[in-house]
């Protein structure tokens, strides 16, 4: 399944878990009409983190409410069996945690085997070095910036020193089209320092949807990132 974007190099992914779901559709439409460029869909089980949001069958029908490539974040202690459930969804892109299976390349290798563009996140304890053997096989790698789970916690700071380690490593290995996304309380006060330090793909929940105008939140985003990305 493709994966592309709209012409933007900063690319802004609204966090679907922060909308309000009693009219999930008309926020999709909102965000998408506002200058998104692709959605971001936290998928949680209750025993990964200590959340449970939803899966395949609320993703699937969201389709007719945007025409944004949809990227699903697996916080899921078994993600290998959502790989063909979230294909078959629409999903264009799978992101999975790297702590979560200790055959990460198989998993990695069967998610591009589906069609679908494929991204590793890291917690915050997790370090940039576990990806080393794989960064090669990857489209992205998401950031935390904060332990996941829940919307509207507060942004770690050392994942700043993190970001870099991750761009020192993407050059070294000659990895020069993979992205690198910040998840995690970012807003218009902090987005310019992940931006600063090689983040280009940034999600944001609170900032976004607790904003009067998802358009003007975006935009607002845009314009903090100071012109370092557009």
């Amino acid at each position: 399944m493709s994966f592309s974007v709209g012409s933007h190099s900063l690319l802004i992914a609204p966090s679907v878990l922060s909308a309000d779901f009693s009219r999930l559709g008309e926020e999709i439409r909102e965000v998408s009409e506002g200058g998104a460029d692709l959605l971001h869909l936290d998928v949680m089980d209750g025993h990964f983190v200590p959340n449970l949001t939803f899966g395949p069958p609320v993703i699937a029908p969201l389709r007719k409410w945007s025409h944004l490539p949809m990227e699903a974040h697996l916080m899921v202690s078994n993600p290998a069996s959502l790989v063909e459930p979230m294909a078959k969804a629409g999903v264009n892109r799978l992101i999975v945690h790297a702590e979560t299976d200790p055959h990460l390349h198989r998993l990695i290798e069967s998610i591009r085997i589906s069609g679908m563009s494929v991204g590793v996140a890291l917690n915050p304890s997790t370090p940039v070095a576990v990806l080393e053997e794989v960064l090669p096989l990857l489209d992205m790698v998401l950031i935390m910036t904060v332990n996941p789970g829940f919307g509207g916690q507060s942004f770690i700071e050392g994942s700043i020193s993190k970001i870099r380690r991750l761009v020192l490593m993407k050059e070294h290995l000659g990895c020069s089209r993979l992205r690198i996304e910040v998840d995690g309380g970012i807003s218009a006060r902090n987005i310019g320092q992940v931006v600063s330090v090689g983040a280009d793909t940034i999600v944001a929940g609170t900032a976004i949807f607790s904003a009067p105008s998802r358009k003007d939140a975006i935009v607002s985003l845009r314009s903090a990132a100071g012109g370092l990305l557009v």
